[in-house]
């Protein structure tokens, strides 16, 4: 007996994922509450709940339902009457399917918390309110959700009670969002006028709106299916590794398969590198199984001894597999990005770039530009501020194997992450990797910083002195490095003004100009330390995230940063430059301490003063170094 459509759909995909979005107070929480009553979706004792308890200024008399309260899960979301969090609650389809809704915070300082639902959604309700019309907000979850590979969006115009249930209302709306979807590829775009409050158009169609023909919003969510491109059995095997299982002669590869499916005997790669092998045993609680599909959590033992950790790739051969299909890793790839962090973005700062159990640092190197939400324009930017989303290009420190997000959402998206504090920044997704990034293969010399350290006969290390301008940085820095050649030892000094004059010519004074300063003369530092010199750099360096930036690519012991800690007072007064004069007439907006903040070390290596003895502070810096004079 053949199938039906439908029986095929629930086989093919028996969960679908739903994110519900739009702005606040536009009625997403009573929209889903009335979905999931209406279904028997919730328990009795949830219902009696809303039924009984109402939060300040309700107007829901006692004794009926308020749908909002079924979804909004903190304490916080109930006294103030917003989604802050998202909200995650199973609805049970007519037809046997189950989905699940994430009811997605609408404020905009919460875009985060309704990126991370869209990540994995199939579907998108847009929420637009009939009585406020289409707002700022509702252009950013429209490009959020088509940007996080949403491709089938349910736009809801509700509160059409508020508006007569007009036809034509209805229309001016559907016209404008209309518009604005079709600047994005989604394969397919509803439109539906309802009414959470009253409950037209959400189950049952509406008597007051009979001139609307369409599908309710459950009889949309129950139909869909899953465009050829979205699903995941006809992209090749992908299986991140997420933990290494050992025991008494075995060792396993813990993890989900993302794409395709594995069978004991396939052939598997290690990070799309040169290691093949291949697969012995898939592995469940249940004992063993003759194929794997995707979703499914496995354990797979290798027919031979190969290197594999926490974070690899296993991946099917590269042989009759497509060039775009095949992720080659690779160093530099182009992405979009939805920025989370309150800290603007710096570009030249590493942060770390985490994809489900891969973390490897990673570097912002270019803006190419920032998206205007409401009109989707690309615009110029230099930077990037909360809730802003653009184009950039990412570098990483190693090769990883990372896919095209459209192929792949699992091995294609990623999050920037803050190295010491391990927030969260941004949510990214690649769109391809860049062809310099295969292009460029370090050389490895016969020649290392051991041998150079060891012809030099000393131990290279990194001195990074930052404090106000005037401090006495330079000064300190002169002197020890005197100090240092009076003991035969070989150094240089990279100095804020001289790297200015020539390297950093072409950058500014901006936080973001400063970022890239401290980025360049980092990897210069590296690169004298590897020549095997002790490199003493004099730089303001004002803001703490770059300087942890910088203290990153070293080794633990590579590292020294040095406060020198003199009063502001004694810099004004002693003002070398005249840079202070200069900021108090108005002439330098964006001078340290005045016009920009200064942030000084919490854990310096070292603390030294320059407004006392000189010589005092090149001693504590040599017993640092554990040199003798």
């Amino acid at each position: 007996m053949a199938l039906t459509d439908a029986t095929e759909a629930l086989l093919d995909h028996p969960i679908v994922r739903v994110v519900a979005c739009g702005s606040v107070d536009d009625g997403k929480s009573t929209l889903i509450g009335r979905l999931l009553a209406e279904t028997d979706s919730v328990p009795d004792d949830i219902l009696e709940y809303a039924r009984s308890t109402r939060r300040s200024g309700s107007t829901i008399p006692k004794g009926e339902v308020d749908f909002s309260m079924l979804t909004d899960g903190l304490e916080a979301e109930h006294a103030q009457g917003i989604t802050i969090d998202v909200a995650y609650r199973h609805l049970y389809l007519p037809s046997g399917r189950r989905a699940i809704i994430a009811d997605a915070p609408g404020h905009e300082q919460y875009t985060r918390n309704m990126a991370v639902a869209a990540s994995t959604a199939d579907i998108a309700i847009l929420l637009v309110d009939a009585s406020r019309g289409i707002r700022a907000q509702t252009h950013r979850h429209l490009t959020v959700c088509a940007l996080m590979g949403v491709r089938t969006v349910i736009i809801a115009i509700n509160k059409m009670d508020a508006v007569d249930f007009k036809h034509v209302a209805f229309e001016d709306f559907a016209g404008q969002i209309r518009s604005a979807a079709a600047r994005f590829d989604l394969d397919e775009v509803s439109v539906i006028p309802v009414s959470a409050l009253t409950g037209d158009n959400v189950i049952e169609p509406s008597e007051a709106m009979r001139w609307y023909h369409g599908p309710t919003v459950l009889q949309a969510l129950t139909t869909w299916r899953p465009a050829a491109a979205a699903d995941l059995r006809t992209v090749p095997f992908r299986f991140p590794v997420q933990y290494v299982v050992r025991a008494d002669n075995f060792r396993g590869y813990a993890g989900t398969v993302v794409a395709g499916e594995v069978r004991p005997g396939d052939k598997v790669v290690v990070n799309a590198g040169s290691i093949s092998t291949t697969v012995e045993r898939v592995i469940t609680m249940g004992g063993d199984l003759d194929v794997a599909r995707v979703d499914q959590a496995v354990v797979l033992t290798l027919e031979t001894e190969t290197d594999v950790t926490r974070g690899d790739l296993l991946v099917a051969p590269a042989e009759g597999m497509g060039v775009d299909q095949f992720p080659r890793p690779a160093t530099a790839f182009a992405a979009d990005l939805v920025w989370t962090g309150e800290e603007e973005l710096r570009h030249g700062r590493s942060y770390l770039l985490v994809s489900g159990s891969l973390e490897v640092p990673a570097v912002v190197t270019a803006i190419r530009g920032r998206r205007d939400v409401v009109s989707g324009e690309e615009m110029a930017a230099r930077t990037f501020k909360m809730n802003d989303i653009g184009h950039v290009e990412i570098a990483t420190d190693t090769p990883v194997p990372l896919d095209p997000y459209e192929l792949c959402r699992d091995t294609g998206g990623f999050l920037l992450v803050e190295r010491v504090s391990r927030d969260t920044v941004a949510a990214g997704l690649v769109r391809h990797a860049l062809r310099r990034a295969h292009n460029v293969v370090p050389h490895a010399f016969t020649v290392d910083r051991n041998a150079r350290a060891v012809l030099k006969n000393q131990r290279p290390r990194v001195l990074w002195l930052t404090g106000l301008p005037g401090a006495g940085k330079s000064t300190i820095a002169d002197a020890l490095e005197a100090a240092l050649l009076g003991l035969g030892m070989h150094t240089y000094v990279l100095d804020g003004d001289g790297v200015r004059t020539g390297l950093n010519k072409d950058l500014g004074f901006t936080p973001e100009d400063r970022a890239e300063n401290v980025r360049r003369v980092a990897e210069t530092a590296k690169l004298m330390m590897d020549a095997g010199l002790v490199v003493i750099v004099s730089l303001v360096s004002p803001f703490r995230g770059d300087r942890r930036a910088a203290k990153g690519l070293f080794s633990q012991d590579e590292f020294l940063e040095v406060y020198v800690d003199t009063p502001a007072d004694v810099v004004v007064r002693r003002d070398p430059k005249g840079l202070y004069a200069k900021a108090k007439a108005g002439t330098l907006p964006n001078m340290t301490g005045v016009g920009q903040g200064y942030e000084p070390p919490e854990n310096p290596d070292v603390t030294v003063t320059g407004a006392g003895d000189i010589d005092a502070a090149v001693d504590r810096l040599l017993a640092a170094l554990e040199v003798e004079r």
